[in-house]
């Protein structure tokens, strides 16, 4: 996601190994996981190859993600426990502490926890797991493009808007909210096709 291994770059078990100082068989297992989220190609006898990003791609992933995301919203905003509305309000102000300080590493940690409240929150795995596998390739498409094409105060604030939906069990209001956001993701995605990364 951050980078540090970059789009394109070749490795081995061994190799993540020792960088790691852990285990093969649980670096395998990573890997396995990795592939399965299309981060990494595993070439059987040739290495690991971690995954090119695209932007045709990623505005193919971001047409199935309005969608889902869309569903996920209005159903957390219908399911959400009475603690978890709690918790979407603090994570509402979160968003909108950084988007004021327009700190990038807050907005990162806070749309982590917001995803994976929302995704509790819907009351369903199979949304859930097909999100997980999108908010990983996007994450990482932003990770790479932000400094260049995105305009990370709004985005904070437009994700602050869904949060605060759900916690006031607006369904309508979080669908529309999600349309705003993914407009704005899609902006950034078409936009990022003129930066030099």
């Amino acid at each position: 996601m951050t980078l540090r291994l970059p789009p394109g770059a070749v490795v081995s078990e061994k190799e993540l190994s020792l960088r790691l100082d852990i285990g093969r068989t649980p670096i395998r297992e990573a890997l396995q996981r990795l592939a399965r989220e299309r981060l990494v190609t595993i070439l059987p006898r040739r290495g690991i190859v971690v995954s090119e990003v695209n932007v045709k791609s990623q505005l193919r992933l971001l047409e199935v993600r309005r969608e889902l995301e869309r569903l996920i919203s209005r159903s957390a905003a219908r399911r959400a426990s009475t603690a978890e509305r709690k918790r979407f309000r603090r994570i509402a102000h979160d968003f909108q502490r950084s988007a004021q300080a327009n700190d990038d590493v807050a907005f990162m940690r806070t749309d982590r926890e917001f995803n994976s409240l929302q995704s509790a929150a819907m009351r369903n795995e199979f949304a859930a797991g097909a999100m997980a596998l999108m908010h990983g390739l996007s994450r990482r498409f932003w990770y790479i493009h932000y400094k260049q094409a995105a305009d990370m105060p709004l985005t904070a604030k437009l994700h602050a808007d869904i949060a605060s939906a759900i916690a006031d069990r607006d369904e309508a209001r979080a669908a529309v909210a999600t349309d705003r956001l993914l407009d704005v993701i899609e902006k950034f995605t078409r936009d990022s096709l003129n930066t030099d990364v």
